[in-house]
Order: structure tokens, then sequence, then C-alpha cells
């Protein structure tokens, strides 16, 4: 058992930690050495049974909020920079509209098809330092490998099963379905999967507006559905999703292909939870952090009402409370029984804590906690973890946690190199409970039951399409895209 002690920003649904999301109170959050939070308790409240004992790391002023959740990525990617067709002047039409751009394939698709062929396993250490950088813990899009990489410095949330080897609990689609294919995963949502799909990404009205449509007719507006983009649906129609679930907003990469960007407040209205997503480095942010910068210009270019704590929100506790519907995990909020993510974003006394993160950068960084381990913070909270890696953030020595132990095992795992990477990095215990990843091959899954093996098409064949085809690149010249600054 450990604690952090800070000023906390819970955005608890648990009335015993606080009466609203608003709340912010210095306190103590309390983690278990599997990796859960035990208890959240006030000024100076006595910890849980058994606590007396327990290292307590200060982080003084600083806010320790719920990590921040990817809810739509494309991981393999997110090596490259962002992305422009010479000679384009006017936004793309839909995500059909511009493959056959000139330099796409050899800007984007055989630069990443390269990379995941040659050395996933180095492009996954990559990408997900970039993210965990940005104070991201769960992240969806992680790409197909030919081999398993054992661990992962961010939570993926396709892959995650919380030991039960499920790889049933969450599924996910970059290609646009057949009504069959559809249907199917509409049984699967009613058998308590979620599906994240891909759909009716483009300018409002195009033709590719008929993919949430079909969605709908085959019985996939569930609440398990997150349908990501959806910004081509006319907003009319959000009212048919009776039982809704969630919709993966990419404000940046919208605009910057399209001109025009989800309906935020129309989905709102119709109780739809609206997440955010930073997409992919051709055309996004470069994670979700950045995302947040982009949400707020956005909404403040349009005239929206969204407060700071609604773009926080849309980042943590209600991506959180979507995958719990089919995770029974809840993440994205700080209470008992909760996934211990979090991070630590620095700040001074008295800052008024949502403008804060909404306004911080990789340098306010200060830690990031997954399932209750230290992964990645400054030298001084990193202190007493074994490392594979320093590096310096905005001129500040930081260390990431290479690839934490299954439960009772020493971390073999590497970041971007072979050195071992020690014990784990939880004060109070060596490893982390972290289960092996499922094993992937290209277009395929494969997990094993006992002696029983099963596969299933998880993926596109990535050899043979671009499984993020459905995208390009170029700016659209809407004023709030311009004023933030994605650059690598």
């Amino acid at each position: 058992m450990w604690a952090i002690r800070g000023r906390l920003v819970p955005l608890a649904s648990d009335p015993a930690v606080a009466s609203n999301e608003t709340a912010v109170f210095t306190g103590k959050i309390w983690m278990s050495d599997d990796g859960l939070i035990i208890a959240v308790t006030r000024g100076s409240q006595p910890g849980p049974p058994g606590s007396e004992a327990a290292a307590i790391i200060d982080v003084g002023n600083s806010l320790v909020f719920p990590g921040l959740i990817d809810l739509h990525n494309h991981l393999a990617y997110n090596t490259l920079p962002l992305w422009t067709e010479p000679g384009q002047q006017t936004p793309f039409l839909h995500h059909n509209s511009w493959t056959r751009a000139k330099t796409y394939a050899a800007s984007t698709t055989w630069p990443a098809y390269a990379l995941i062929t040659a050395c996933p396993e180095e492009l996954l250490a990559y990408v997900e330092a970039k993210a965990i950088v940005g104070g991201t813990t769960s992240i969806q899009g992680s790409p197909p490998k030919n081999r398993p990489r054992d661990g992962w410095l961010v939570r993926n949330i396709e892959d995650e099963t919380f030991g039960s080897h499920d790889a049933n609990l969450i599924y996910a689609s970059v290609l646009t379905a057949k009504p069959a294919a559809l249907a199917e995963r509409a049984n699967k949502m009613r058998a308590g999967s979620a599906f994240i799909y891909h759909c009716s990404e483009g300018q409002r009205g195009s033709l590719v507006a008929r993919e949430f449509s079909d969605a709908e007719a085959a019985g996939c507006l569930q609440p398990r559905f997150i349908a990501v983009h959806a910004n081509a649906v006319d907003p009319a129609v959000y009212s048919h999703w009776k039982s809704p679930g969630a919709i993966a907003w990419s404000p940046f990469s919208n605009l910057w292909l399209y001109g025009q960007t989800t309906d935020v407040p129309a989905a709102r209205a119709q109780g739809i939870r609206v997440c955010l997503g930073s997409d992919w480095a051709p055309s996004g942010t470069k994670q979700v952090l950045g995302e947040l910068k982009s949400a707020r210009l956005t909404a403040d270019h349009l005239g929206w009402s969204l407060s700071d704590q609604d773009l926080v929100m849309m980042a943590t506790c209600l991506p959180g409370d979507i995958l719990a519907r089919a995770w029974a995990r809840q993440i994205g909020r700080l209470q008992p029984g909760a996934q211990a993510d979090m991070v630590v974003i620095n700040a001074k006394r008295g800052a008024s804590a949502f403008p804060t993160i909404v306004q911080a950068t990789e340098d306010d960084v200060d830690l990031v906690v997954i399932g209750g381990q230290r992964r990645y913070g400054t030298a001084k909270l990193m202190s007493g973890t074994s490392t594979a890696t320093t590096l310096a953030v905005a001129g500040r020595p930081h260390a990431a946690l290479a690839q934490p132990a299954k439960r009772g095992q020493q971390s073999v795992g590497m970041v971007g190199g072979d050195r071992p990477a020690g014990r784990g990095a939880s004060p109070s215990q060596a490893g982390g409970g972290r289960r092996q990843r499922d094993v992937r091959a290209l277009g395929r899954s494969t997990r094993r039951s006992g002696s029983a093996a099963a596969t299933g098409p998880r993926y596109a064949n990535w050899a043979g399409t671009d499984w993020r085809f459905a995208q390009g690149s170029q700016r659209s010249g809407y004023p709030a895209a311009a004023e933030f600054d994605p650059r690598r």
C-alpha cells in the first residue's frame, strides 16, 4: 500500500469521496499493491486499516487528476509529422475523398508500414512514450503486430483484460463494416462487449453519413457503442440513439481535414457522452493533452457553452464510464474500487484546477501512475524506482519506467532498448500484476485458454490495406485550427 498527497481533483461519482464532480480538496489517494484505489481521505484524516507504515509521496500544491484517456487514436502512425497535400486548397469532403492524393502513400502509408513490419515493439514503445509524457494513461488504437510485447507503458484499451484473458471485451473497427458484420457486433454488445466504430467521418451531409445509419439499422445504437467522429451525421439523427453510448471527438483532425467537426452540443443534448481522442499524428495532436487545447479553441470559436471542466471530463470520467460498461472496472475517477490511474499536474498554490490542466503542457506533467505504479515522472517523484529510460522534457529531467513486471516476476522489458527494467514502480511492491499482451498476428488475434487457442479477425490485414485508410491531412483554413500549433 502507498499514497499520494496533494490537491485532489477526483471527479468521483462516489458521494463518500465528494458530493459533486467539481470538488477539489487537499487529501490522499491510497492504493493497494494490486493497482486499485483503496480509499480517498481529506486533510489529515487517517488512512485505511494497514496504512500506518505505507509510503506517502507528497506533491505539495500540485493537482492530482484521474489519468487522461485517449478514446481514439491510430498508434502505428504516431511517429510521423503533420501531413499536407501540396496544392490542396479546399477541405476534403469525407474519408474516402483523398486516398488518391499524390503524396499520401509515400508520406504516410509506407513509412508507417515499414516501421510496424520491421520493429513493432520499438514502434509501440516510442508512441506510448509520446503519449505518457502528456499524461495519457489509457489509449485506443493499438496497432497489430507479428509478435507479442510483454506489458506496455500505457493501458491499451483494446487489449486490456485485467487478467481475465477475455479478448472479447472491446471490439474496434476502422474499416466500414458490412450489415452482417454490424449485426454481429450488435449481438456482441448485447452480450456485454463494447464496440468502437470509425464511422461517418467527413463533412455534414456527405455520403458517408449513411455509415451511422447503417449502424443504426443493424441495431448498434446501444449503450456500449462508441462512434468515432460521426461528424457527417445530421445532428437530428442523434435523437435516434435512445440508450446512448459515446462519440469520440477529435476536433483538430476534423477541422484540419474537413473544415467541420462533430456537433458536440447536439450530441450532449441527447445524452450522448462526448469523449476526446487525438486521432493520429498526420492530422491530429500529439496526445490528448494537446487535444484539450484544440477542444477549448473550437468551443470558443463556435460559441459552445463548454467549461474547462466539461472538457476535462471528456478525457477522464466520461470515457472511463463507457469503458466500465464492458470492463466492469472503473477508470477516469479517483474513488475506492477504481483503477489507480492518475496524473499529477504541476500547479501553484490556489491555481484553479480545470483551467490549469487544459492549459498544461508536457512540462507540467510531474507524475503518471497507472495501475498503482509510477510509470513516468520527474526524477524527484520517480526516485526509488528502477527505470530503463531517462529523458529531458522541456529541459527538465524525467524518468520513464519500462514495462511493468507481471505479478511476482521481475520486469525484463525495455523502452526503446534491451536493458532490463529492474523491479516495479510501486513504492511498496515490485511489479503490478500486468498481464502478458494478447498474441497478435497481422490481421488476426490469438489468445489461449488452457490448451485451446482461439483466433478471430480483430484488425484488417495491415499489409493488404492502409488500416487508417479513411483519413487524409490538409489544413482546412479554419481559424481555430490555425491558432494551435500541433508541430512535433
